[in-house]
């Protein structure tokens, strides 16, 4: 059950802090994802309809798709409810390496942290905000109070520095972001 007494999540000062971090148009040749313009890939411009130039793409166009794709469709608006700075992490790193990646983060770390299945029993890293992830949710909240969202939040960005370091090792060319990625992405406020 969502948590009213919980601080709100300003969406719009998340989806402003990362286009903020993202800047304008770039085209770097190291990074897979090809032209991004406030952190919006062609791809996904072109999936939701932006026909323009990437380098023209607005502002208001890039908000509205990060609100779409990672903010709503994956239902971190639904754990704003409940751990404000754990949806906060979902969006921003879901922008970053996939909204399903960050949901498997969430999960991995909730089952990790259940005392053996004594707070809650585990859930099937589906990498999809669901029931029964809420539930888990809710349940860890209730067992480790307040301070718990400090850990879990930490939890989580451990996972995603571990990630990047991983992916740095695999892929030599991505070191060029290693640095800005751990710089912009893990224990910022």
């Amino acid at each position: 059950m969502p948590r009213s007494q919980s601080p709100t999540c300003d969406v719009d000062a998340l989806i402003d802090a990362v286009i903020d971090r993202e800047g304008r148009y770039v085209n770097h040749p190291a990074d897979r994802g090809g032209a991004t313009c406030w952190g919006i890939t062609e791809a996904v411009a072109r999936a939701e309809g932006y026909a323009g130039a990437m380098r023209t793409l607005p502002r208001d166009t890039a908000a509205a798709i990060y609100r779409r794709l990672y903010w709503l469709r994956p239902g971190f608006d639904r754990v704003a409810l409940r751990a404000p700075a754990i949806a906060a992490e979902l969006f921003d790193t879901g922008v970053n390496m996939g909204s399903a990646t960050a949901t498997g983060f969430l999960q991995r770390a909730l089952n990790a942290l259940n005392r053996a299945a004594r707070d809650y029993p585990d859930i099937a890293v589906d990498r999809a905000i669901g029931p029964r992830t809420l539930a888990a949710l809710d349940s860890f909240l209730d067992a480790r109070g307040k301070g718990g969202e400090t850990i879990l939040l930490r939890a989580m960005e451990a996972l995603q520095g571990e990630r990047y370091i991983a992916l740095a090792e695999r892929r030599p060319s991505q070191e060029a972001f290693l640095y800005g990625w751990l710089a912009n992405r893990i224990g910022r406020d």
